[in-house]
Formats: structure tokens, C-alpha cells, sequence
């Protein structure tokens, strides 16, 4: 069974739209529950508007391509997100497990960036490839600041949650 490469890259941008989708889902749900941590609050509320610039860019890449985002694939992504965030918010350790959950998707979305970047560029689809490394570089820095950042994070809720476990949550 042979398949199209084209096809496959078409097929790729919409699952990376509706991963984007998944994030922004999963960033805004985690926002809203960080109150007693405005640095990363602020980090991720600026990643949320990075990430809705992200699906914008690969909707006009496979406009571009004449063809559309995949609905079912962002409804699924979507549905995904929801149970993560529900499931995070009865955690008693939230935005510990909410940070390291974060830091291991953004590796993910920077794997998936890498594959799109390779297949467009050996399809010579040039502004894709220009797309995707611009993606590439904000998710990259992304997982850096996480990488940076989960330590003071994690020291912040365990001072918290000496206190009062409900407060260390968030």
C-alpha cells in the first residue's frame, strides 16, 4: 500500500492543527487555576496566544495546499484535553503535575514540528518548512522556560502546601 507524500503532509498539518488545539484547550484550562503562581500564569497565558497564532499559521499552510483542517481530528484533540484538565484539577498537586504534563507535550509538539519540517522540505514546500521552523522555535523556547522554570515551581507549591494543601494546589 503506497501513500502519497503530499497526502502525508496534508494529513500531518491537520493532525498538527488539532494538536495546537489540544494545547490551547489544555493551556487555557490550566491558566485559570494558577493564581498563586503568577509567573508561570503569565508564561502560559502568553503560550496560549503563541499557540493560537500556531493553528492559524498551519490552517493557512494547508489552505495554501487547498485543503482544510480535519474537524474530527480537532474535536478529538479537544475531548482529550478536556478529560486532562479534569483529571488535573482533582489532583492535589496540580500545577506540579499540570508543569511536568506541560514540559512533556511541548517535546512532543517540538517532534512533530521536526518530522513536518523534514517531509516539507523534502517535498520542496518551502513555505511550510518556514512556517513550521518559526513554530518550532517558539515551542523550543517554550520548553526551555518550563526546563528552566519547574524547580522554582515545584519548591513554590511544596512551601505552599506545608501551610494549607488547598492553596499549595494552586
Amino acid at each position: 500500500m503506497s501513500t502519497d507524500p503530499m497526502q502525508q503532509l496534508h494529513s500531518w498539518l491537520k493532525d498538527a492543527h488539532a494538536m495546537e488545539e489540544q494545547a490551547e484547550q489544555m493551556l487555557t484550562a490550566q491558566a485559570k487555576r494558577l493564581e498563586h503562581y503568577p509567573k508561570l500564569q503569565e508564561r502560559i497565558t502568553q503560550h496560549i496566544e503563541e499557540t493560537r497564532s500556531q493553528a492559524s499559521r498551519i490552517t493557512e499552510c494547508l489552505e495554501s495546499m487547498d485543503t482544510s483542517t480535519s474537524t474530527m481530528k480537532d474535536l478529538g484533540a479537544k475531548f482529550a484535553a478536556m478529560g486532562q484538565a479534569i483529571g488535573g484539577s482533582m489532583a492535589s498537586d496540580e500545577v506540579v503535575k499540570g508543569g511536568i504534563a506541560s514540559y512533556a507535550f511541548e517535546h512532543f509538539e517540538i517532534a512533530n514540528y521536526r518530522a513536518l519540517i523534514a517531509a516539507a522540505d523534502q517535498l520542496g514546500q518551502d513555505r511550510i518548512r518556514e512556517v513550521c521552523e518559526g513554530i518550532l522555535k517558539e515551542e523550543m523556547a517554550m520548553a526551555k522556560w518550563l526546563e528552566d522554570n519547574l524547580d522554582e515551581v515545584t519548591r513554590a507549591f511544596l512551601a505552599r502546601a506545608e501551610s494549607d494543601e488547598l492553596q499549595g494546589k494552586r
